[in-house]
């Protein structure tokens, strides 16, 4: 059994397979996934889990080099979107339309579906190297 950090299979998986610049996305519940994307489901019930949580997850998993949040969130989600440049800690994080995040979304390696119910808590996260 594994110790501790991520214990979804699924994400783990995906994680584990990503390469120099990949793209992962962790969604607040409403988020418009197609359907020829791998959806990681999380929610449980409205909330649960949260958008920040499973974001502080991923990165303690996953090597990030940048990110990407839709401009939205600044002006409906302004708590969020601070909460986020703390937890990203010295990533640089782009603001794009929320129209365009959602263009994005088909190369991404997975989208990771949260209980979130926060407008616009949607990120994507390009996966660095460690070396």
């Amino acid at each position: 059994m594994k110790k501790g950090g991520i214990l979804n299979p699924q994400l783990l998986l995906v994680i584990a397979s990503m390469g120099h610049t990949d793209t992962l996305v962790i969604a607040d519940s409403g988020l418009p996934i197609p359907a020829d994307v791998l959806r990681i489901d999380l929610t449980l019930v409205a909330g649960v889990p949260p958008f920040l949580q499973t974001l502080e997850a991923v990165l303690k998993e996953l090597q990030v080099e940048g990110a990407v949040v839709a401009d939205e969130m600044i002006r409906r989600s302004p708590d969020l979107y601070r909460a986020v440049r703390r937890v990203l800690e010295g990533i640089p994080l782009e603001t794009i339309a929320h129209d365009v995040l959602k263009s994005m979304l088909p190369r991404a390696r997975a989208v990771i579906r949260t209980g979130e119910q926060t407008p616009y808590a949607n990120i994507i996260l390009r996966s660095g190297v460690v070396f």
